[in-house]
């Protein structure tokens, strides 16, 4: 057969690729014959994309049909020949793509990890480990090291260059797998799980010969006779003990137990412990569950019967992890793998060290901390399914998973779980719903507090609902006690910003050598500056909103788009001296307190103090080691944080949050408060919480007094049905964005006026937002309210495009972005 016949009879493939940018159709390119076999749907193919872009490309379809409207272009190379993304995922994709009005290339970038959607332009680095040998590398591979040796940081068209050829990706991917790269953006401190030291009794003194000796060896050193003796008491009542533990019991210092470590009478062991919520309900690798929790258990397992969700709404303390490990063994003994999402990646590594007890090498961890070698190494092992059980943050759903069984979304009310900026701006919650839907699997949601919506689903017969309303043991709800700053301040009961009530108990606690969590929601010294002549008052030259002064660095600090300048001293508008601190934040508390109570160990715990590498790490485990008394802190300290010693909370000012100008502002005050109210105590003593308000008689506080969440329900849901917001109604924001503040208004209003005609009332606005300009973008809000019954809401999206593309080719609205956000509170 000559070759001209051969050529004639081969069939030409074209693969229709997405692309992770956010452009709103895949692209077709031309597969060349000698790549033909090696292609597949999932794999990932190089194009060039533009002028001089060079991007890895997931193949979506395989088909023999060309383009009509243009010509199409060869792939360059074929990176993987093996699915990396299953029918499943590109299901899901297609899912957050139409729901959340986003394209399908931006949720490529939010799903994959970095080391699988390489770039032109990423840039790469040597990875910092002496212990790879060079010597196995070709010699390309060796060349692109060499370089990273002398550049420190290149491009990817940087290393196409050095090596002058257009495809380098399958290279590179052989480097990240056998680690000897790292992608830089993705190089991020990597959260480290907190280990405490404990001290036990060297095993040649166990017995009570050996005890009786060394206790008579020790007559001439009275202290660490004491310290021993102490050390021997707390064993009856605890199984670990550290150096703190032993220097409150005994009295004695630091040197006295240095010294029985160095006789090798007491020996150090290093151990990993939890630092946040349920840590006062122990994990333990045999554990029986309570009568409260195998009635929860049977009705959870009841319910899944017949709903393919189930809420669980369990006060704080209550042992839902000992149940979730009930459920993930029995779905693990069914050979299918569960999906456990955690809001926050401090409590993900935290419950992880907990998991591995029950789970070992079969628990997979995956988060945005992990730097990207990691990342991707666990997403090839869900896809081979070497991981049977992961957990993570809201990017966790994303990952290839096979034959899932359970999904469990714990502290589901949590916000972390929304994803503002950028698109896709999903909520994992629901999309994790949706997940298991397309997997057939169950979903758990458990919290203390659930959400509005997730409560008025199960009331409403959509989920299943079970309740586990008795903490776990002997633990008991914290007292709470309101203070009106109003009337303190009338009879001159207030310093500064603590209330007499707030002082006293600060100082019985103190005495008692337990510690204190003082919640004030700003961070920053100073809320705003202000002219008392004039009443000018400091902004930001690219936001509309007042500039924070913050005292560590003695700078006026914007919170939206990070602009910092000197303060002022001198009105720049009436060039008088009368500028007034007004308000205040973290740093002002902590100022205070130190000139009411200089003798206290006053820690912060905010965005500033956490700024440095492993801040938030050294100011938890200080304060753990009670090198702190006080911890001031933003809304950080109600994420879960639980430490043994904290007996008392106070909440600073709780008016700031209850008045936020936001439909959800009572549910998530009542959720504050009472995960605020949560970290106090421990499991056999009550914790106290001290709320000062200028509002005390406020249905929110009331309702946090009484634990009353059913109460906050009822009421929330009445309103939010008489003035048509969720979960009666679905919500879509659209905000308009223009440098021109003139131009972002007419454009808004073209655009809000366009809906009208086919949306009638159900357009809200235009309206500017509580900050109306951020990084010198003018913004114009536009809300739609669409009912739930009676309107097909896929058609209202598809008009909402529509209306879009139509605004879009405009010529007059040039510059102009609209931001689409689905179920944006």
């Amino acid at each position: 057969m000559s070759t001209t016949e051969l050529f004639a009879q081969r069939t030409t493939y074209f693969v229709e690729v997405i692309l992770p940018l956010a452009i709103a159709k895949t692209y077709t390119y031309r597969v060349p014959f000698e790549m033909s076999s090696r292609v597949s749907v999932g794999g990932r193919v190089i194009v060039q994309f533009g002028k001089n872009k060079i991007y890895a490309a997931l193949v979506r379809s395989i088909s023999t049909e060309a383009p009509v409207q243009y010509e199409a272009k060869y792939i360059l190379d074929v990176v993987d020949e093996q699915a990396i993304v299953q029918a499943k995922q590109f299901e899901l994709w297609e899912w957050i793509s139409v729901y959340y009005m986003c394209h399908m290339g931006e949720v490529m970038q939010a799903a994959l990890p970095a080391a699988l959607k390489m770039a032109s332009e990423t840039k790469i680095v040597a990875a910092d480990n002496g212990d790879f040998d060079r010597a196995v590398l070709s010699d390309k591979a060796y060349m692109v090291l060499e370089a990273l040796d002398v550049a420190g940081e290149l491009r990817i068209s940087d290393i196409a260059k050095i090596l002058g050829q257009k495809t380098v990706f399958p290279l590179l991917r052989s480097l990240f797998e056998k680690g000897f790269i790292l992608i830089s953006e993705e190089i991020k401190e990597r959260y480290k799980p907190k280990t405490k030291t404990f001290l036990t009794l060297a095993s040649e003194y166990a017995d009570s010969e050996g005890l009786r000796l060394v206790l008579d060896s020790l007559n001439r050193a009275p202290k660490q006779q004491d310290a021993l003796l102490a050390l021997i008491q707390l064993r009856k009542q605890h199984d670990h003990i550290s150096r703190q533990d032993i220097m409150e019991a005994s009295g004695c210092g630091a040197g006295a137990i240095t010294g029985l470590i160095d006789k090798g009478i007491l020996e150090v062991h290093e151990r990993v412990v939890s630092r946040f919520a349920g840590v006062d309900v122990l994990v333990e690798k045999d554990f029986t569950l309570n009568e409260e929790q195998s009635t929860a258990l049977s009705q959870i397992k009841s319910l899944f019967s017949e709903k393919e969700v189930v809420l669980l709404h369990g006060v704080t303390a209550s042992g839902k992890t000992q149940l979730y490990i009930r459920l993930i063994e029995e779905v693990l003994a069914k050979g299918e793998n569960i999906l456990y999402l955690l809001p926050e990646i401090a409590l993900t590594t935290q419950i992880t060290e907990r998991l591995k007890l029950h789970f070992g090498n079969q628990l997979g961890v995956y988060h945005s901390k992990f730097n990207d070698n990691e990342r991707a190494e666990v997403w090839h092992k869900v896809l081979n399914d070497e991981f049977k059980v992961v957990i993570g943050a809201r990017s966790a759903v994303f990952l290839p998973f096979t034959n899932l069984g359970l999904v469990i979304v714990d502290e589901e009310h949590e916000t972390s779980y929304k994803q503002f900026d950028p698109a896709p701006r999903y909520h994992a919650r629901d999309t994790a719903i949706y997940l298991a839907g397309m997997h057939g699997a169950k979903v758990l949601l458990g919290s203390a507090t659930p959400s509005i919506e997730s409560y008025y689903n199960a009331k409403a017969g959509k989920y299943g609902l079970v309740q586990l309303l008795k903490r776990y043991g002997d633990a008991q709800l914290p007292s709470i006690e309101i203070v009106n700053i109003a009337e303190a301040s009338r009879k001159d009961e207030m310093r500064a910003y603590f209330s007499l009530s707030l002082l006293e108990s600060i100082s019985q606690a103190v005495e008692r050598k337990e510690q204190i969590i003082l919640f004030q929601n700003r961070r920053g010294h100073t809320t705003f500056l202000q002219c008392s002549t004039c009443g000018y008052v400091a902004k930001c030259v690219n936001c509309d909103v007042s500039m924070t002064y913050h005292k560590t660095s003695d700078m006026l600090h914007c919170h939206y788009c990070g602009h910092n300048e000197n303060p002022i001293q001198i009105c720049p508008a009436c060039g008088m001296p009368h500028l007034e601190s007004k308000g205040y934040g973290t740093e002002r508390i902590e100022e205070e307190l130190e000139i009411l109570m200089p003798h206290l160990r006053i820690g912060r715990l905010d965005l500033d103090s956490t700024k440095g590498k492993y801040g938030f790490d050294k100011i938890i485990n200080a304060f753990d080691n009670h090198e702190f008394d006080v911890l001031i802190g933003t809304q950080m300290v109600a994420k879960g944080l639980d430490f043994g010693r904290v007996s008392l909370i106070g909440i600073i000012n709780a008016d700031g949050i209850i008045n936020f100008p936001d439909f959800r502002a009572y549910e998530r005050a009542f959720s504050l408060f009472e995960q605020v109210a949560g970290r106090a105590g421990r499991r056999s003593q009550e914790g106290k919480v001290i709320i000062q308000t200028y509002t005390p008689q406020h249905r929110v506080i009331e309702q946090v007094i009484q634990h009353d969440y059913e109460g906050m329900f009822m009421r929330e849901v009445t309103e939010r049905k008489n003035f048509h917001y969720p979960p009666f109604v679905r919500l879509i924001r659209l905000d308009v964005k223009h440098t021109d503040q003139e131009k972002a208004q007419d454009s808004a209003h073209k655009l809000a006026q366009a809906l009208r005609t086919h949306l009638g009332n159900r357009v809200l606005g235009p309206e500017p937002p509580l900050v109306s300009r951020v990084r010198n973008h003018y913004i114009q809000t536009i809300i739609l309210k669409i009912e739930r019954v009676h309107i097909h809401i896929g058609k209202v999206k598809e008009l909402i495009r529509n209306t879009l593309s139509a605004f879009e080719l405009d010529k007059k609205n040039a510059g102009v972005y609209v931001q689409v956000d689905v179920d944006p509170y």
